[in-house]
């Protein structure tokens, strides 16, 4: 499990410039402890702070040198992962809370949805902000990005709509009208299927060759609140309000039952906050946020827990697993972000 552990904690900057970082521990006490480092991480786990309000969505990019986060506050904060954990950058421009963000594969992009109803594109090297893309006529929960071939994006909202977007033209290219809200949405790296969760309990998958249903996966009891295709694009990881996690095999053609696995032990409750999941890079771990203020991961294979890491002090929202090394980022209604470090392979 997880020893008591040296935290830093990071302090946004004071007036005279100057960022205040106070150190618990030294690394050398850290040795003396035999504590084994398994990450580059300056500490065991990181403690970034400067929101104002809960933050409510979390990604490393996938260089795995920056993450960002976004918040009820409106703001997109930009962090180096390594060293100080500098905020180097703040994305201002939604007018409501910043529900769900995710990088372009190049790293160079930043997407964003928000309770304002809209979805925004970002430069993320200088901070302003691309497009404005406006459709949506209420909260906008979900958006995510192609992952290879032609940049496209697609977004789900509280209006029943999934909207897919190409940045290089002006509105929707795809409208996706389903019956209830829609919570989370993915893409297939087809580029052709768009997967959505919401309040009805069932997944669905689109044919953007259609716009239509090609498939619904039925299991959960309850709304769902996070979806995430694995790293090699055969799997969806789900998370709902039914208090599990699922893991469902996407491919055309499936014998028997597309769910794979059911784990479960962490808890959604009455805040019912769209706790989102994730993959590690190698797909043996999945993880997901939890409303009992504790990080869950567990084996992709058996689904048994491998770790519950305390340290938040209310809800934690969402969880995002380090592209090349053994970090879980959390983002929590404390307004703080964790990074800390876990057992290597």
């Amino acid at each position: 499990a997880f020893p008591t552990m040296a935290l830093v904690e990071k302090r946004p900057r004071s007036p005279t410039g100057e960022t205040q970082l106070v150190v618990k521990k030294s690394k050398t006490d850290l040795a003396l402890a035999g504590i084994q480092r398994t990450s580059a991480l300056t500490a065991p786990i990181m403690s970034l702070s400067g929101h104002g309000g809960e933050v409510l969505t979390f990604r490393f990019d996938p260089s795995g040198k920056f993450c960002a986060s976004g918040s009820h506050d409106k703001d997109i904060f930009l962090w180096e992962v390594f060293g100080d954990c500098k905020n180097y950058g703040v994305l201002r421009g939604h007018k409501q809370a910043v529900l769900q963000l995710q990088w372009s594969p190049d790293s160079e992009n930043i997407w964003s949805c928000s309770a304002d109803k809209t979805v925004m594109l970002w430069d993320a090297e200088t901070g302003k902000r691309v497009k404005k893309l406006v459709g949506h006529s209420s909260f906008v929960n979900g958006v995510c990005t192609t992952r290879k071939g032609q940049t496209l994006a697609a977004s789900g909202g509280d209006d029943g709509m999934i909207k897919v977007w190409d940045p290089r033209v002006r509105g929707a290219v795809s409208n996706l009208t389903d019956t209830y809200q829609v919570t989370s949405v993915e893409f297939a790296d087809d580029g052709d299927r768009v997967f959505s969760g919401g309040l009805d309990n069932e997944i669905k998958i689109w044919d953007l060759r259609k716009d239509d249903v090609a498939l619904s996966m039925l299991g959960h009891t309850d709304t769902i609140t996070g979806l995430r295709l694995s790293p090699d694009g055969s799997m969806l990881l789900s998370n709902s309000m039914d208090n599990t996690v699922r893991i469902w095999d996407t491919r055309p053609f499936v014998e028997g039952s597309r769910c794979k696995l059911v784990m479960g032990g962490h808890m959604h409750n009455f805040e019912k906050n769209l706790l989102r999941c994730a993959w590690s890079p190698d797909a043996s771990k999945v993880a997901a946020g939890s409303a009992d203020k504790m990080v869950y991961v567990w084996n992709a294979e058996d689904g048994k827990i491998l770790y519950k890491l305390p340290g938040h002090t209310a809800c934690v929202n969402d969880v995002d697993i380090h592209p090349s090394q053994p970090i879980i980022g959390s983002a929590s209604s404390d307004k703080k972000i964790f990074l800390g470090e876990i057992e290597g392979e």
